[in-house]
């Protein structure tokens, strides 16, 4: 049976970690960023920070996590690292992610537990602290 699907026997929590591993990794915007960046074709360090805007230093830990989530990967060229996606199949994951958000309306960018409350809607911020006390 495949780990994430339905399945009666709701105890199982250890098996899923690894599922909950793999969407934390997925679970930064600048993580996201640099994912689909690098779904264009490989990129140099250099190269991401330039068009993304970001550090040197934050590419190459982000780049470290998703390498270590076994999604991206690299090839030496010269003295610089070209990386590139390493699961092709990340995209289908993704696709399948922005359908999902379209067709909730993007609920998801008000749900006061995980939402960035610099880009959800302040009002309803402001109501879920007030509820919350």
């Amino acid at each position: 049976m495949p780990m994430i699907a339905a399945s009666p026997d709701v105890s199982g929590r250890a098996e899923l970690a690894p599922a909950g591993a793999l969407f934390r990794g997925l679970g930064d915007p600048t993580r996201l960023a640099l994912v689909r960046r690098l779904a264009t074709g490989e990129a140099r360090v250099v190269d991401l920070c330039t068009e993304l805007g970001l550090s040197q230093s934050t590419v190459s830990s982000h780049l470290a996590c998703l390498r270590e989530c076994g999604l991206v990967d690299y090839r030496a060229q010269g003295r610089a690292s070209v990386y590139h996606l390493s699961r092709p199949e990340l995209m289908d994951l993704l696709a399948v992610a922005q359908d999902l958000l379209a067709a909730t309306g993007n609920a998801v960018a008000l749900c006061p537990t995980y939402a960035d409350p610099t880009t959800s809607d302040p009002s309803r911020v402001a109501t879920t602290k007030e509820s919350a006390r």
